[in-house]
């Protein structure tokens, strides 16, 4: 997630992204010079970048890593943490406006500090990207380098002008945000993760194109901040890849909440009129046009392969990413991948997990597998969906009879307690066993309640296991007890119960 054209001059700099940029990019900071081979050279210092540096580094490696920007990429600096930030403060006002249903009063003037918001998010990111300054990477005993790279053979990258040999290579280059082909667009202006939290001002009207995850959690935290928000998804549901009824949850909350949502819309052009960013948008052949002060693109991202000449190296490439085998070699087998420049989940754990892999089987012969990770992901709305495993139309193009339990939410009694009782949980498992195949949660804080079943899948627990964990009461987490619990009443099958009924009849004489 890094080696990305996000420029340290491009923040709206403050004191806070002053100190940031002091650790993540020294303006002064001098190269080292390199010395020999090196075990391993990173190129890019991002989450997988940094976790294969410091690790590799940790157990004795020698070390260099590549940056051409700021230290920490996509995820703290334009993506993660400054969204998760301003999602947080977008929800206090949220709860703000809702004291009633709280038993409180609800103030009669809610005054959205915008300015103030974006101010905290600046103060997280500067915090949290302290952990990984270039001080501390270096005291760690890591070659870092800032400057562009590009293979100059199958065995060798030119850092900022200096050559470096290595042994074995990582490309860790991340990946940027897609831009949509639409007419005008581009000389009209629009933001992205890149450039959204840029913002001085919360935009009085607002269009989002795309209804992924990073468009809807936008759309809600802008309207949230008092925006008037129009979101474009070119599809009938937002989240294509999601549960059809947790996509329709989502809908419904946004539109709840004031998301103005046009569903099977598409945006075919752009325009600028007396200040204002008029766009024309298609639904059934029938054309409106809107006029908005900011767009913001969420359609997707793409890896960053280019400039890195990796003709160079005989590393095969396309549109998608590097291609990786299921050890994440590359055609070169000098030379690995990890995170978003090679993969389809673009997310910041699946890169650190994948940098992980390549120092063990780049380093010491390892022989850790891409397709053996549980990888879980969630949407960061309100309320969240979170995924893990196979969904059950996977399963039943794999052949695999699947039956799933579902608890609802509003059943849990800790999210009737909190308010939050929208969503469910959804334990799909093979049909005939509690072979646990996948998981849905749709609920308040469904993130943090997707991780017991990720662990049950990784370590093979079933989930008749899962009906033994005692949880403290009450927890929105009991709803996946629950759907243990369901599992495990369906085993109580006629047979056994008349077993169970005759022997305590015959107890009881």
């Amino acid at each position: 997630m890094s080696h990305e054209k996000t420029r340290a001059a491009a923040f709206p700099v403050d004191r806070n992204d002053a100190e940031l940029i002091r650790g993540a990019h020294p303006p002064h900071w001098r190269n080292p010079d390199p010395t020999g081979p090196y075990n391993l050279v990173v190129i890019g210092a991002g989450p997988a970048g940094l976790t294969a540096a410091r690790e590799a580094a940790s157990l004795g490696a020698k070390v260099a890593l590549i940056e051409r920007s700021l230290i920490g990429g996509v995820c703290i600096n334009v993506g993660c943490i400054p969204s998760k930030a301003v999602i947080r403060t977008a929800r206090l006002y949220a709860d703000m406006r809702d004291a009633g249903n709280f038993g409180g009063d609800t103030p009669k003037h809610v005054r959205v500090d915008f300015q103030r918001a974006m101010t905290r998010m600046r103060q997280i990111r500067q915090r949290i990207s302290r952990a990984d300054s270039a001080e501390s990477l270096a005291s760690g005993g890591i070659d870092l380098y800032f400057g562009e790279a590009r293979f100059s053979g199958p065995d060798s990258i030119l850092a900022a002008g200096q050559t470096l040999h290595f042994r074995k290579a990582l490309v860790a280059t991340g990946a940027h945000a897609r831009l949509p082909t639409i007419p005008g667009l581009t000389e009209a202006g629009y933001l992205s993760n890149e450039t959204m939290f840029d913002l001085a001002e919360c935009p009085r009207r607002l269009l989002v194109i795309g209804g992924g995850q990073l468009g809807c959690e936008m759309a809600q935290a802008f309207c949230l901040f008092g925006a008037n928000v129009i979101l474009a998804q070119r599809d009938p549901m937002f989240l294509p890849g999601e549960e059809r009824d947790a996509a329709q949850i989502l809908s419904d909350a946004l539109a709840r909440e004031g998301v103005e949502v046009r569903l099977n819309t598409e945006v075919v052009a752009v325009r600028t009129v007396g200040g204002k960013k008029l766009a024309d948008l298609v639904r059934d052949e029938e054309t409106t046009t809107i006029s908005v002060d900011e767009i913001v693109t969420g359609i997707g991202r793409s890896p960053n392969v280019d400039g890195l000449d990796l003709e160079n190296a005989g590393v095969v490439y396309d549109a998608n990413g590097v291609k990786v085998d299921d050890y994440l070699r590359t055609t070169n087998p000098r030379i690995y991948a990890a995170g978003d420049v090679c993969l389809e989940h673009k997310f910041t754990h699946t890169a650190e997990a994948t940098a992980r892999i390549v120092v063990r089987n780049a380093l010491f012969f390892g022989r850790g597998k891409l397709s053996e990770l549980v990888v879980p992901w969630c949407t960061y709305t309100d309320p969240e969906i979170a995924h893990v495993g196979l969904y059950p139309t996977e399963a039943r193009q794999n052949g695999v009879p699947v039956k799933t339990y579902t608890v609802l939410m509003h059943d849990v009694a800790r999210a009737l307690t909190d308010g939050e009782e929208e969503g469910f949980v959804k334990i799909h498992v093979r049909e005939g066993s509690d072979r646990i195949l996948g998981a849905t949660v749709v609920a308040a804080h469904a993130g943090e309640m997707i991780n017991a079943v990720s662990l049950a899948i990784r370590s093979g627990m079933g989930l008749h296991a899962l009906a033994d964990v005692i949880h403290p009461f009450p927890m929105q987490a009991q709803g996946i007890k629950m759907a243990a619990d369901a599992y495990r009443r369906t085993r109580l099958t006629s047979f056994w119960k008349q077993l169970a009924g005759r022997w305590l009849a015959w107890s009881r004489r």
